[in-house]
């Protein structure tokens, strides 16, 4: 057997062995999920559920929905707890959350690039450079939540705080929206959406964002704006995930408010808030 040969059968099989690697981890990864779909729902965690106004007004068909997909999200990320012990109280919570913004959507999604989800008890203190005309200057922020691919980070004192009422803000959601909007692989305010309801998005979401950032940037006459607040003006990401918010925690206001955003928002998550949680 000469040299070409030889090199030709070991390529084969090392590729045959290759294919083997991953139809076997295929698989094991399919059966893995099959025994979380068929996993019974906790009577601990229906407890946790029932005083979370969101799931309360949930159909029965959604509510089964979430369960299920709650699982899988508890079940294929990591938790890890920063100064604190990890409870099933803040998995369940953090895992509704991140499956409501996909009830309608897309179910059996549940954030395949996510892998480690960071709780800290209470808001950190990030510092961070910037420069103003080429001065630079140390600034602090209280950070309540934050998200990069394929890790988030939430503080637990103030998801908790918002995960059993219904107000403007909400980190959860707003962290989700993130993830969201890098499913297409950038975080830009522009989530993955089909081609031809492209053009409609961008020109809805450009022309608000464009009026409340001359609003910020001036800081009086808000108006209807103060709804969405100066941060959703930090840039077109952050506008998707405040959005995101009223669209779930406010969706009256909303929708009264900036009915063009509603309808947009609406037609992407697929669930009309304002009828459901209203």
């Amino acid at each position: 057997m000469n040299y070409h040969s030889v090199l030709l059968l070991l390529v084969g099989s090392l590729g045959a062995i290759y294919f083997i690697f991953i139809l076997f981890f295929e698989l094991r990864k399919k059966r893995f999920l099959h025994e979380i779909e068929i996993l019974p729902f906790s009577q601990q965690y229906k407890a946790i559920l029932n005083k979370i106004p969101h799931y309360q007004k949930l159909s029965s068909t959604d509510q089964y929905q979430i369960q299920r997909t709650i699982l899988r999200f508890i079940y294929t990320k990591e938790f890890v707890g920063v100064y604190m012990e990890v409870t099933e109280e803040m998995k369940l919570v953090i895992a509704f959350y991140a499956s409501l913004l996909l009830v309608h959507k897309e179910p059996h999604n549940c954030y395949d690039n996510l892998k480690t989800i960071i709780i800290y008890p209470n808001p950190v203190i990030n510092k961070e450079v910037k420069s103003y005309g080429g001065i630079y200057t140390k600034e602090q922020f209280m950070l309540a939540g934050q998200s990069s691919n394929d890790t988030v980070v939430i503080t637990w004192h103030q998801a908790k705080r918002e995960a059993y009422h219904m107000r403007h803000n909400n980190v959860m959601i707003h962290e989700f929206a993130h993830e969201i909007d890098y499913m297409d692989g950038e975080i830009d305010g522009v989530p993955p959406i089909e081609k031809s309801k492209y053009d409609a998005w961008v020109h809805t979401l450009n022309k608000e964002f464009n009026v409340l950032n001359k609003i910020s940037n001036k800081n009086r006459d808000w108006g209807k704006y103060k709804l969405l607040g100066s941060y959703a003006a930090t840039n077109e990401a952050e506008f998707f995930a405040v959005v995101t918010e009223r669209f779930f925690e406010s969706p009256h206001s909303l929708q009264k408010h900036f009915p063009e955003l509603y309808d947009e928002f609406m037609d992407f998550y697929q669930i009309d808030t304002a009828k459901t949680f209203g």
